[in-house]
Parts: C-alpha cells; sequence; structure tokens
C-alpha cells in the first residue's frame, strides 16, 4: 500500500508513526512501558478524572463537571490485546463525556500474552457488572449504558456483548465499535499481507496468537474468544461500526456488520475513505477525523435518547 492511497486529512500523521516489533519477545516490555506514555493524551475541559481498582482491575472513570444525561459508557481501549491501559484514551473517553453528558468507566484489563482467554474477557464482564450495580452512585440509569471499544478491545467489546446478551439480565443500551479488531481469520490469510499503515497484518498475527495462545485460524476456538466465530448475532443492541476501508480490520468489519443486519439487528456502519488504523486517534483534529466522531455523537445521542446542547 502506497502512501497515496491515504486521505489527505491522514497522511502526515501516518508517515511520523514508527513500524513496532510487536512481535519480539525481547521489544515487547519496552513498549508496554513506553505506549502508554506516548499514546495518552489530555483530558478535556469539563470532565473530572478517579482512579479505582475492581481487585487487580484498574477503573478510570470519566464524569462530565457539568450536565449529565444519565447515560453511561463502559470504555474499552485498543492496544491489540498485548498493550494498553486504561488511562490511554484520555481525550476520547473525555469527549464522550462532555459531548454526550455521559459517565465513561475505562477498563484496564489483563494483557496477553502473560493473560489469555479468558482473563481479558472476564475482566471486561466484571467491568461491566461493577458499573450496573454502581450505576445510581454516578446518577446513571443502567438501562442506558453503552459498550464502547476500540481497535484490539474491540474484539473484548463484541464479546462482553455476547456474554451480556446470553447470561441475561440488564443489557446494553447500545454497542460502539471503533475500527474494532474481530476475526482471527484476517491474521492466517496472506492475501491482506498488503503492507497496511499502523497496524499490520503481521501485528495482529501477533495479537492473535497472544490472545489465544496458539496459532490463529484454527477449526474452532472456546465461545467469547473471537467475535467474528458467534453464530448467533441476534438480539444483540442497536450498533455503531466505524472503519477507514485502507484498515487492514476494514472487510472484517463490513462482513461483521452484515451478518448484524441479517441477524436483525439495527446496525450503521460508517466507512472512512482513504483511513488508515486509528486515523481518528493519531489526526484528531483532521476534517475527516471530526465528521467521523460527529456521527458517532449523533447516532449515540439519538439512539439512546440524549439531548444534546
Amino acid at each position: 500500500m502506497d502512501i497515496s492511497e491515504i486521505h489527505p486529512d491522514f497522511q502526515a500523521a501516518t508517515r511520523s508513526l514508527p513500524s513496532l516489533p510487536y512481535d519480539s519477545p525481547l521489544w515487547l516490555p519496552l513498549i508496554r512501558f513506553v505506549f502508554p506514555l506516548a499514546a495518552r493524551t489530555p483530558v478535556v475541559d469539563g470532565v473530572t478524572t478517579t482512579d479505582l481498582r475492581i481487585g487487580h482491575i484498574k477503573l478510570r472513570i470519566y464524569t462530565p463537571t457539568e450536565k449529565r444525561s444519565g447515560a453511561g459508557m463502559v470504555w474499552i481501549h485498543g492496544g491489540g490485546m498485548i498493550v494498553g491501559t486504561e488511562k490511554q484514551d484520555n481525550r476520547t473517553c473525555s469527549t464522550y463525556a462532555r459531548e454526550l453528558g455521559l459517565v465513561v468507566v475505562s477498563v484496564g484489563y489483563r494483557l496477553a500474552p502473560k493473560h489469555r482467554f479468558p482473563a481479558a474477557h472476564d475482566d471486561c464482564f466484571t467491568a461491566w457488572q461493577w458499573f450496573l450495580e454502581h450505576a445510581a452512585d454516578y446518577g446513571v440509569d443502567p438501562e442506558r449504558i453503552i459498550v464502547a471499544a476500540e481497535s484490539g478491545g474491540g474484539s473484548h467489546g463484541a464479546s462482553l456483548v455476547h456474554r451480556v446478551r446470553d447470561e441475561g439480565g440488564t443489557q446494553p443500551a447500545a454497542q460502539v465499535l471503533l475500527v474494532p479488531m474481530l476475526d482471527d481469520k484476517t491474521a492466517v490469510d496472506p492475501s491482506l499481507d498488503d503492507g497496511h499503515f499502523v497496524w499490520r497484518w503481521q501485528d495482529t498475527r501477533c495479537g492473535w496468537t497472544a490472545y489465544l495462545g496458539h496459532e490463529p485460524g484454527q477449526p474452532t476456538e472456546p465461545n467469547y474468544a473471537v467475535p467474528a466465530r458467534q453464530a448467533d448475532l441476534s438480539s444483540l443492541p442497536p450498533t455503531w461500526i466505524g472503519c477507514g476501508d485502507k484498515d487492514l480490520f476494514y472487510a472484517e468489519d463490513k462482513r461483521y456488520a452484515e451478518r448484524l443486519e441479517e441477524a436483525g439487528v439495527d446496525v450503521t456502519f460508517v466507512t472512512v475513505p482513504g483511513g488508515p488504523h486509528g486515523f481518528h486517534v493519531i489526526a484528531h483534529e483532521a476534517p475527516a477525523t471530526l465528521d467521523f466522531m460527529e456521527s458517532c455523537y449523533r447516532w449515540i445521542a439519538e439512539t439512546v435518547g440524549i439531548e444534546r446542547a
């Protein structure tokens, strides 16, 4: 893939990003140390943060200082399932909080390969249950909590929604998946090794191998390990999925959206022409990013019943 295929709004930011050796056992500890520092963004004005623990699980809670809408969000960070923390998405989470009056709970789940499936999945489920139990403390209606996730966290977010449906009880009001990593079979299709920017084919192969504990693409996987393997996608909440068409995950995200629609789920799929992986983070002020995120805010407001100022 050539940089000329990337939308002009994103080219400068895309060029500036190095390719990291995620698959190196020697480099991964250093990447894990540096990544949260390099990726961490500022909290926007009008939002406060609180950090707490549920056992080994770290949470960062973003609370708007002005009007709250009574709705909440469980946020699951990206990082290919192998890097990242609950604090890295300050800008994203605090902007959701300010724009929509949401109380946002960002989940610091355990990372692979030290902690393989189902560790992160169980952590996200525990965080979901915690928020339901403590929603009233934050002025949040448990029936109006959204599950939102990004990139590698998209796998955990989508699988969390599957499990919550299967176990019954209070369901998410909506599901938001930004450039999600959903299908391990992408990692075994060499035709997709096309020099993608930001997150490469070998990176997704590394992430899935670390999380599953074996080479991806096996005939079967445990339930909730790989969201694209879920046979039954019915009775899931309204879903918004957004992805750039130059993202390695674009084809799998589009397929997942189509399957949701076939299962009767209300789906909105947003394509950003020329968008590489994570364009909305690396070029957060670009006009194309602002349009993309505004479509997400507008969809959430309409779906969950939030009156914007």
